[in-house]
């Protein structure tokens, strides 16, 4: 199985991928596993703190069952890093020639970000055919992934940006979309408190979506 079909099939693993952000590395095992128990197969760790490549390599390491993967990859030294950290998957919020290129030959799959068709273009004219589609509230929503569908039959996307547990549906709905970011299952205030239980029940209604 090549990277990009490998990409697809991470995508696939659950209707809802938590985004998250993490301050404290310690937390990082605990709070995969929370998600797990929920039901969700897929985590990306957003690379937003000092503290998310040790994250990503604390939870590879103790908690294999799930597939964690780096997010806001913002340069190829990123996606080096990445790779480093043991993470299973690499995502943009974006898309450059550079990191389309790097992403080809990378180790781990990578899905590139776009918001316009000019982008996807790019991204298909490499080769990609799955997206990450940022950001989907503010870059159009379903209906601009109902308009890419008509001429990217082949495109499949992973929408992520203002969307909610009451808008998840409109997206999941389209035969383009294989799931959807969330960045409400693992809110700050409740990582802190260490609220696993809570994360878990978060994780196991967006499951259910």
């Amino acid at each position: 199985m090549n990277a990009r079909t490998e990409i697809e099939r991470i995508l696939k693993l659950s209707p809802v991928m938590p985004v998250v952000v993490i301050e404290d590395p310690a937390v990082a095992p605990d709070l995969a596993r929370a998600l797990w128990r929920g039901g969700l197969r897929a985590i990306e760790v957003t690379l937003r703190t000092p503290a998310a490549l040790q994250a990503i390599e604390a939870i590879a390491r103790d908690v294999p069952e799930i597939a964690v993967g780096a997010g806001t990859v913002l340069a190829v030294d990123d996606l080096h890093a990445a790779v480093n950290a043991g993470a299973a998957f690499a995502i943009s919020p974006g898309t450059t020639a550079a990191l389309v290129e790097a992403g080809a030959h990378s180790a781990i799959p990578y899905l590139p970000a776009v918001a316009t068709a000019s982008e996807l273009m790019l991204g298909l004219a490499h080769g990609y055919h799955c997206f990450k589609f940022f950001p989907a509230a503010l870059a159009g929503g379903p209906p601009m992934l109902k308009a890419f569908a008509g001429p990217f039959p082949q495109a499949r996307f992973c929408p992520t940006g203002g969307i909610t547990p009451e808008t998840q549906r409109t997206y999941l709905n389209l035969p383009n979309v294989l799931c959807v970011g969330g960045s409400w299952l693992a809110p700050a205030d409740v990582v802190a408190a260490r609220d696993w239980t809570r994360i878990e029940a978060l994780a196991a209604a967006a499951a259910r979506a």
